[in-house]
């Protein structure tokens, strides 16, 4: 059989990466209409991303000999490529999410691509022109690139363990095309607008019945468990009419440790704080009389702020004061009474619906009774994951997923959860009246008709009520400074919560029933239901089928957080909704852990195997994919990292490199490696190890029997072949870069690794094999060179050269310099450590030259970049004068020529940047060398330093 010709793809050459970052950072904070709002999951990437790589993907690079279109000059199929960096340009705005006509134009191009394809191998299995091949993610999670892969015209797969990723799955690529295009069915809402479209194209008809019949569930369930609600009676200067309570605000309590208080109760409270808004701060204080207490409401400003601030807390962690004797609660007895079940609850105050804003309100006992009275007839009485990392809840008596929940909630989700069957039974008596076929064929077999259509939108109202348990369970809190009840998951983890916010499922404020559903229905009018139909099933990857399929996917990294632990929280929830309409995805108690490819050390008895257990199963899948997917498309591996990968000696083996190792490993050839911005850097997650950005590697299966080259040969390749990739990075004829400095080492590491990798082995000079990471040192050097850098300087302070091109003086985002610092084959710590740069608050910048400190001695550091010394020189000069200046320059003279080359390049860099300011000092530096060199030798400088005397 003759060999399969495979066009390159635009992947593979450039890229407008800046405008792709750009869209995806801004789309982390849009929410409404948003699919990641259908229900939560953990680092989702975002849509713009997946979009754009995956049309980059799918669509042939216009670059002659090198590319598809032969024939071409290198200006036209410069033009033709920024054609198609437009498309993607205005397809990545959030705005065009759903832009048909712009939308049409991307699947011709991908159309368009693939007949070109099928020409060259006419006649070879798997390349009709009339068919596009399926895609598949086997790590579909949230759902994010399968549902991309839909709406640029492919039909998805969508596989995953957990159980929950699967159930977002279906109702995002699964559902809304068997039922796009059509009417609501279900009861108008009364005093309620209803969405102003009378085609009801896409699953706009299916959203509005989400919401029709989510209405008629709240008032079921609030028939039912209404008295367990009580409407808070307002004082007549607030209005004096009852007002629904929006959360009623609680404080875990424990037995005062001090025998003088006879065994009461005291609360650990984290803080008095109700309202901080400026202008409508409230806040409670606690008085006390004997034994007994009670909370006042206090408006204003506070006398003693800081009391008010730390509410019982007297130090970090679970440390409290009791409020009755001022004597210290430990952190080792509230952990006991915890485990022993011992601790209770008090009610600290109520927060209502007013007529302008929040109403707070005293806690009263009544209140408190009613909140503590409720009786449930079901507990998610299931194990909860005790690992050290993410579920410290645990360490202070919760065993259980029903401990994460007050009983009034348990009540309230259960109750909900138990409605569905009755909705079912209306749902589809209201689809038989409305016409549609009575084929008794549920949705789990395949159906259309009315059985399907009730379970359908029993599912979505079940993904309703799992996101309510995000917000009725003691691990939420009340925020403060937004007035409202914070989700459960704020954080990656299950921490212990000391006073908790209850919110009001029938209410219309934060925390309600029908404001989840919201969020829900917005979401699914959103989603490509006219594309083809998905499917989504529960498979481990290692097993997963990948024949001639589209692969792009987002595995988990090397420590991954445990989702399969933090996800019971939901699956409990969502198996006691749904599992009559998906009995295959919830046929197990909780969720599978032990397949879970991540690198517990916990689940898998310590890091040797937990890292072996990792990584044999993440090169089994990379290795299935690379022999079983389409040959004529890449497939493209997201690669998400944290901070935490990188320690002071570079990047840490479990990172970068290692994933890079095992990827090619795996049967790779690594062809492009594309720094994207995946997270947004903001509310409570900037403080925790949240990941920051992904690499998207570029990865085709390797020929057999590609043999080995030399080191000397692979150095040769890439000083041919890396200019002219560079070139297509950097915009080509036209002038234009597509991708920004600060991306461009990251992203040359892409066409660098092709060339490495494409062979078995790059043999040294003593016949052992290159690793990655030189492999990775010998592509940086040459870049630079290629680029006009200094090619032989440290790593660090390549880092220092590409972060002050992209940024200059200013503070770049902690992310970006993280990627670039990967990139350049060394670590934020290690730069920090060396003194160039201050990080904080999410930013880094680089010192200036007059805030180096003025006792340096290179002599005594012991790790010192050369762009450090070049900028001590300039100190010293500017400060000191020539002769002092040479006298330092005494004490590193093997420095010498290195210093002067980099004052050199950063002066060529700043003049043609016009920054005619930092140009001076370099240029001050040069001009002064030679007085430099003399005063050196005068005070005892004896080194040879070839070069260091020449004219420039």
């Amino acid at each position: 059989m003759s060999k399969i010709k495979i066009p390159k793809k635009l992947i593979e050459v450039a890229l407008p990466l800046d405008d792709i970052n750009e869209q995806a950072t801004r789309e982390k904070s849009i929410r409404k209409g948003h699919p990641s709002t259908l229900h939560l999951w953990w680092a989702r990437r975002p849509l713009a991303t997946a979009r754009a790589i995956l049309f980059a993907q799918l669509v042939n690079d216009p670059g002659g000999d090198r590319g598809w279109y032969k024939g071409k000059t290198k200006k036209q199929a410069d033009l033709e490529r920024e054609r198609l960096f437009e498309i993607i340009r205005e397809m990545v705005k959030w705005e065009n999410l759903n832009n048909e006509e712009l939308l049409d134009r991307a699947r011709q191009e991908i159309v368009k691509s693939w007949k070109e394809t099928c020409e060259l191998n006419e006649g070879k299995f798997g390349f009709d022109p009339d068919v596009l091949p399926e895609f598949h993610d086997p790590f579909s999670g949230g759902g994010t690139i399968p549902v991309e892969a839909q709406r640029l015209g492919l039909k998805p797969i969508s596989t995953d363990l957990n159980p929950v990723a699967v159930t977002i799955n279906k109702a995002m690529i699964e559902i809304p095309p068997r039922f796009a295009n059509q009417p609501p069915i279900g009861p108008e809402l009364e005093n309620q607008k209803t969405i102003p479209i009378q085609d009801w194209k896409l699953a706009t008809g299916l959203a509005e019945d989400v919401r029709r019949y989510a209405k008629v569930l709240s008032d079921k369930a609030f028939e039912a468990i209404g008295d367990y609600y009580p409407k808070l009676k307002v004082h007549e200067s607030f209005g004096g009419e009852d007002a629904t309570v929006i959360a009623w605000l609680w404080g875990r309590t424990v037995a005062s440790p001090n025998p003088a208080a006879q065994g009461k109760h005291v609360p650990l409270v984290s803080t008095f704080w109700l309202c901080k808004k400026k202008g409508k701060e409230v806040y409670i204080k606690p008085m006390v009389d004997g034994l007994e207490y009670k909370f006042e409401l206090h408006r204003g400003i506070p006398e003693k702020p800081e009391e008010i601030k730390s509410g019982t807390k007297s130090a970090r962690g679970a440390n409290f004061t009791c409020i009755l004797t001022g004597s210290p609660i430990t952190a080792d007895y509230v952990k006991a009474e915890g485990k022993a079940g011992r601790m209770g609850w008090k009610l600290l105050g109520i927060v209502a619906e007013g007529k302008k804003g929040r109403l707070y309100a005293e806690a009263t006992p009544e209140q408190e009774e009613i909140g503590l009275s409720a009786k449930p007839n079901w507990r998610p009485d299931f194990p909860l994951s005790t690992h050290p990392q993410y579920m410290s809840v645990t360490n202070y008596g919760p065993s259980v997923v029903a401990d994460l929940f007050m009983d009034r909630q348990t009540l309230a989700l259960n109750t909900f959860a138990e409605k569905l069957t009755e909705m079912h039974k209306l749902i589809h008596a209201d689809a038989l009246k409305a016409g549609m076929e009575d084929d008794n064929t549920t949705l789990n077999e395949g159906g259309y008709g009315a059985t399907a259509y009730a379970d359908a939108i029993c599912i979505y109202l079940g993904l309703g009520i799992s996101r309510l348990a995000n917000r009725q369970s003691t691990n939420t809190f009340w925020e403060n400074s937004a007035e409202k009840i914070q989700q459960v998951f704020a954080r990656h983890a299950l921490p212990m919560i000391w006073d908790t916010a209850e919110g009001n499922p029938f209410s219309n404020s934060s925390g309600n029933f029908y404001g989840q559903i919201e969020y829900l229905a917005n979401s699914i009018a959103t989603l490509p239901a006219e594309g083809k139909e998905g499917v989504a099933f529960q498979k481990d990857a290692q097993s997963a089928d990948y024949k001639n399929q589209v692969i792009s996917t987002d595995p988990p990294y090397y420590d991954n957080i445990p989702y399969a632990d933090l996800s019971d929280f939901f699956y409990v929830w969502l198996r006691r909704s749904l599992k009559n309409f998906l009995p295959d995805t919830y046929s197990t108690m909780l969720v599978p852990k032990h397949e879970e490819l991540v690198a517990d050390q916990k689940r898998h008895g310590g890091r040797e195997n937990a890292e072996k257990f990792f990584m044999k199963g993440m090169t089994d899948v990379m290795h299935q994919i690379a022999v079983n997917s389409h040959p004529a498309f890449p497939v493209t591996i997201y690669y998400a990292f944290r901070s935490s990968e990188t320690n002071e000696s570079g990047t840490s083996s479990t990172g970068w490199e290692t994933f890079l190792e095992a990827v090619i490993r795996a049967g790779f050839v690594i062809s492009g490696t594309w720094p994207v911005r995946t997270e947004l850097t903001g509310n409570l997650k900037k403080n925790f190890n949240a990941l920051a950005s992904s690499i998207v590697l570029v990865c085709h299966r390797r020929e057999t029997g590609s043999g080995t080259i030399s080191r000397r040969e692979f150095q040769r390749e890439l000083r041919s072949q890396l200019p002219e990739a560079l070139d297509a990075m950097m915009g080509g004829t036209l002038g234009q870069s597509v991708v920004k400095p600060v991306d461009i080492a990251q992203s040359a590491i892409g066409p660098g690794m092709a060339i490495y990798s494409k062979y078995e082995a790059v043999l040294n000079q003593d016949g052992t094999s290159m690793s990655v990471h030189d492999a990775l040192k010998i592509i940086n050097k040459t870049k630079d060179e290629i680029l006009g850098g200094v090619g032989s300087e440290d790593a660090d302070t390549g880092f220092c050269i590409d972060w002050f091109t992209s940024v200059g003086w200013s503070a770049g985002n902690f992310g970006d310099a993280d990627i670039l610092a990967q990139a350049k084959g060394t670590s934020l710590p290690r730069v920090n450590a060396s003194g160039v740069i201050k990080s904080g608050s999410g930013k880094v910048r680089l010192l200036k030259w007059n805030e180096y400190p003025t006792d340096w001695d290179p002599k005594t550091d012991n790790h010192m970049p050369i762009w450090e010394a070049c900028h001590h020189m300039i100190r010293e000069m500017n400060q000191n004068g020539e002769d002092s200046a040479g006298a330092l320059l005494a004490r590193m003279p093997e420095k010498g020529e290195q210093i002067r080359q980099l004052a050199y390049h950063l002066y060529t860099l700043c003049e043609r940047k016009k920054w005619a300011e930092e140009a001076r000092a370099y240029n001050e530096l040069i001009g002064s060398w030679h007085a430099i060199i003399a005063a050196s030798h005068v005070v005892g400088h004896r080194g040879t330093q070839l070069g260091l005397e020449l004219e420039f």
